[in-house]
């Protein structure tokens, strides 16, 4: 399976669940920004969640297939769009070779993730095949994909795969009649996020942690893969002390000299010496990874262990929706 860029749109980059052990080294995780929408994605055309997808930032990008392909898309950024129709999201879909698709904007969100049956072709490195931009590797020759640029399918194409690409092309098919519900596995409130108080937040008056816990906060341009900025009310410390350098991770919510919050995302750093208000719970960080510039949120603090039985929850429902997937098409082979 093939496909070439038309219009790369904004920031087109290959990403996968990131490189976890390189940590020590000073190596970002990286990966897909909005982890559910990439995982969904694969699930939907019989992947391991891990395989490269392509990830989007807005829309405005195009591309035509070189063959047959077995697409799906997820995430908030874009819609897909074939013959003057939007294409259901999250679920399979067969294109015939020489068929133009285009993203569309959507204005719910910022990042969509684009599966291929096999994942996408590109190098492991490091143990992940997702893009770091800062230094220039992983991914498609460690940079944004660009006008021209030729992508492939792995080799590995799955039983489940298989079977899905038959059942598509037996009944003339783009797509089947079923669909992954990404809204059931998502908090009906998307512009509350939750989190856990962090290590330093006792350093700061009381006053700033209610705002924290109280006012909404926006989204400024600065936002970037590294970090979510928020611009609102600056966190006044009572204490003087300064941090050591510390381990920092995606969803950490650190305070700035100058008072302002940072949602550390997908390409931070590995340590850090801000002082660390929160921690944004595992469920909710894919809701960060939409927020566009201007967006206004608002923090609500949950227990660690109301945080655990949240990812606890969500994982159980992914392995019930891939197990789903697998018993309807293996059962065909």
């Amino acid at each position: 399976m093939e496909i070439s860029i038309i219009k790369p749109g904004l920031l087109t980059t290959v990403q996968d669940m990131g490189r976890y052990k390189h940590l020590a080294q000073a190596i970002p995780v990286s990966g897909a920004m909005d982890q559910l929408a990439h995982r969904l994605a694969n699930k939907a055309v019989g992947n391991d969640d891990d395989m490269a997808t392509l990830e989007f930032t807005y829309a405005n990008a195009s591309f035509t297939t070189h063959t047959v392909v077995l697409l799906a898309y997820s995430g908030d950024g874009a819609f897909l769009m074939y013959g003057g129709e939007v294409m259901p999201a999250e679920k399979p879909l067969l294109f015939p070779k020489g068929a133009i698709l285009t993203l569309i904007h959507n204005p719910l969100g910022m990042r969509t993730y684009l599966a291929m049956a096999g994942g996408w072709q590109v190098p492991e490195v490091l143990g992940s095949k997702s893009t770091y931009l800062p230094v220039k590797f992983g991914g498609f020759e460690g940079r944004k994909l660009a006008e021209g640029d030729v992508l492939r399918n792995g080799d590995a194409i799955s039983a489940v795969s298989a079977a899905i690409i038959h059942e598509l092309n037996s009944r003339a098919l783009i797509y089947p009649n079923w669909r992954i519900s990404r809204e059931i596995l998502l908090s009906a409130n998307r512009k509350t996020i939750r989190v856990v108080l962090a290590n330093e937040f006792n350093w700061f008056d009381a006053s700033s942690i209610i705002a924290f816990l109280t006012k909404t906060y926006q989204i400024s341009l600065k936002s970037n893969r590294m970090g979510c900025h928020l611009s609102g009310r600056p966190m006044v410390r009572k204490t003087k002390k300064e941090l050591l350098s510390t381990a920092v991770t995606p969803g950490v919510i650190q305070v700035t000299g100058n008072g302002d919050l940072v949602i550390l995302m997908a390409d931070c750093q590995t340590t850090g010496g801000y002082p660390r208000i929160a921690h944004v719970a595992d469920v909710d960080l894919p809701l960060c990874a939409q927020l566009k510039p201007g967006d206004e949120i608002s923090f609500s603090e949950i227990s660690r262990d109301e945080a655990e039985e949240l990812y606890l929850q969500k994982e159980h429902d992914l392995l019930l929706i891939s197990k789903a997937i697998n018993i309807k098409y293996t059962s065909t082979i």
